[in-house]
């Protein structure tokens, strides 16, 4: 891992002295996220992107089926937020979600600086943007020693998270996204660890000028983070539609959280046995 944030710190302190002598690319991805992770977008100056989010409870398996409505008739999490675009490089982001990890009730913050752009024909062959996050529980305290929702002091209600995301646009089809971070949780249980390193991936494919598939994971560096110990990879595919004013995107995954601080250290959710759910995201653009 130390390799990892050795690389990320010679891209930062090289594209800080750099000069963008070509134009660069724009829209890597079409959305400032992918499906569960966020991508290397950020929005222009002065614009806002207010969104909605949703998970639904399991498709299959023994919490699905049409007992449930195959997951329609359950929300595992949901989203609502808003983020602005200080400027074309500097994105700051609001939202809440209901959880569905140990903690719920979470207001989460973002900011992302673009540090560098993909040039289109010269300059930087990726795009850069380090991203920041915090999450804050604002359940109420359960008495309990045995909870993480017992709270034994305010600063337990939070969790960070820290990205670096690099993405390269190939061709108009097609572009890829390494994302390596980390995830610090204020208090875990004696067998948990508080900090998690992490990598993830993500991917577009772009079929016509309106539609384009995407894929995304988040893999969790951990000896604990096992199916054995009921950990699963978060794995997600997606189908996005771009129709101008807004971004509607409709997804299956194993996550049931939305916020990475959330579904990072909390997948357990299995693919195999028909623990997936469908999901979708609407996203609309305001000038302000």
């Amino acid at each position: 891992m130390r390799l990892y944030f050795t690389l990320i710190l010679s891209f930062c302190f090289a594209s800080l002295f750099a000069q963008e002598k070509s134009e660069i690319v724009y829209r890597t991805f079409k959305d400032t996220r992918v499906i569960s992770t966020q991508s290397a977008e950020t929005l222009p100056a002065g614009k806002m992107d207010f969104r909605i989010s949703h998970r639904f409870g399991d498709l299959a398996g023994g919490n699905g089926g049409w007992e449930t409505f195959y997951g329609l008739e359950n929300a595992t999490d949901i989203l609502i937020g808003i983020d602005y675009g200080a400027t074309d490089r500097l994105t700051f982001g609001l939202n809440r979600t209901k959880g569905s990890g140990p903690l719920t009730r979470l207001v989460n913050g973002t900011v992302k600086y673009k540090l560098m752009g993909q040039g289109k024909t010269e300059g930087a062959p990726i795009t850069l943007t380090l991203l920041g996050g915090a999450s804050i529980s604002t359940a109420r305290r359960i008495d309990d020693p045995e909870l993480l929702s017992s709270f034994p002091k305010t600063a337990h209600r939070m969790i960070y998270n820290v990205q670096a995301l690099f993405a390269r646009n190939f061709s108009e089809r097609f572009a890829l996204q390494i994302s390596p971070g980390y995830v610090y949780r204020n208090f875990v249980t004696q067998e948990d660890e508080n900090g998690l390193f992490n990598l993830g991936l993500a991917a577009r494919m772009q079929l016509t000028k309106v539609f384009g598939l995407i894929l995304d994971t988040t893999i969790p560096f951990s000896d604990l983070r096992t199916s054995e110990n009921g950990y699963y990879l978060p794995l997600g595919f997606g189908l996005e539609i771009d129709t101008g004013g807004h971004v509607f995107q409709i997804n299956l995954t194993n996550t049931t959280g939305l916020a990475p601080t959330d579904y990072i250290p909390n997948t357990r959710s299995n693919w195999a046995d028909g623990e997936f759910r469908l999901g979708f995201t609407i996203s609309r653009l305001f000038n302000l």
